[in-house]
């Protein structure tokens, strides 16, 4: 049974569980048959806030550069673009989420898992990703400060 690490997001937090792997733009990578199954952070999922509309911008086996955009999803915070988070292969998304992402949402660690990828990239380790949120928090609460007033 794998720990959570739990990053403080002033009065929430976000659970980042041990039994996976990290991208820098908040994905979750976890290995199932030589390849990862990717999905939101809760730290992504929490700065969202309600997920209603997802859209993939590439077809299922397309390579892709790091960074290269995938998709569009649009929550009750913003319209934001989906990026790649290595170099690799989309090999297919979930496609329950089209119709109804709301899990991810409910369950983001699960049911609401975005695609499968193929990468020879090294993800950041649980720690690693932990202090990535540690020394970009302050920023990012100048950045929400600022969208609300």
């Amino acid at each position: 049974m794998s720990v959570d690490l739990i990053f403080p997001m002033g009065k929430f937090e976000a659970r980042i569980p041990t039994d996976r792997v990290y991208s820098s733009n908040h994905l979750w990578l976890q290995e199932t048959a030589n390849r990862y199954r990717a999905g939101f952070t809760s730290y992504s999922v929490r700065l969202l806030q309600d997920v209603y509309f997802l859209d993939w911008v590439i077809d299922p086996q397309s390579s892709v550069r790091e960074r290269q955009e995938i998709g569009e999803i649009e929550s009750s915070k913003a319209l934001s673009t989906l990026y790649a988070p290595f170099a690799g292969i989309v090999r297919a998304f979930n496609e329950k989420l089209l119709d109804d992402p709301s899990a991810i949402n409910t369950d983001n660690y699960g049911t609401g898992w975005l695609f499968d990828f193929e990468t020879d990239a090294v993800p950041l380790t649980p720690e690693a990703y932990v202090a990535l949120l540690a020394d970009g928090w302050e920023e990012t609460q100048r950045t929400l400060k600022g969208q609300f007033q």
